[in-house]
């Protein structure tokens, strides 16, 4: 699985759905606030490089959906002006495995170069690795404690 650096903006239900398909797929985050962080432009433009300077804008940020800002407008440099100003108007996320740096999340693209099927735990196993944190847990189910709603039993 792939260690993937995860730039986020906090509190953002789209990013937290994404972070959850990429934790199911066993990839390892390093998640980082995209929005407070200082990008220097050779940073940023890392990212940028090879996407349409209308794609670099969230749609959703009220300055985009009212028309203050009209991103297919803007000449590059004046994008990356206005973006290293205001990172809030960037797009999200930003993802980098290795070398290869990604803006956006476009699930087909993710599957293809880092996969997003999900990881089944090893049989017999309850949580795959036998290391839940659950107290007594080796790997072993009956071992472990049972995580069932309140109201059900646990069948054995």
């Amino acid at each position: 699985m792939a260690h993937v650096v995860f730039y986020e903006k906090p509190g953002f239900a789209g990013n937290e759905r994404q972070k959850a398909l990429l934790r199911q797929a066993g990839h390892e985050l390093e998640v980082h606030d995209l929005v407070a962080r200082r990008w220097a432009r050779d940073e940023l433009l890392d990212f940028l490089h090879d996407v349409r300077v209308e794609d670099w804008f969230d749609r959703t940020s009220p300055e985009v959906r009212s028309g203050r800002i009209d991103p297919a407008e803007l000449s590059p440099g004046q994008a990356l002006e206005l973006l290293l100003a205001e990172p809030a108007l960037l797009r999200s996320p930003f993802i980098e495995v290795g070398r290869r740096k990604e803006i956006g999340f476009l699930s087909a693209v993710i599957d293809e170069w880092i996969g997003l099927d999900p990881v089944e735990p090893a049989a017999g196993s309850h949580c795959g690795e036998g290391a839940c944190g659950s107290r007594g847990c080796d790997g072993d189910e009956a071992a472990a404690p049972a995580l069932v709603p309140l109201g059900l039993k646990r069948r054995d």
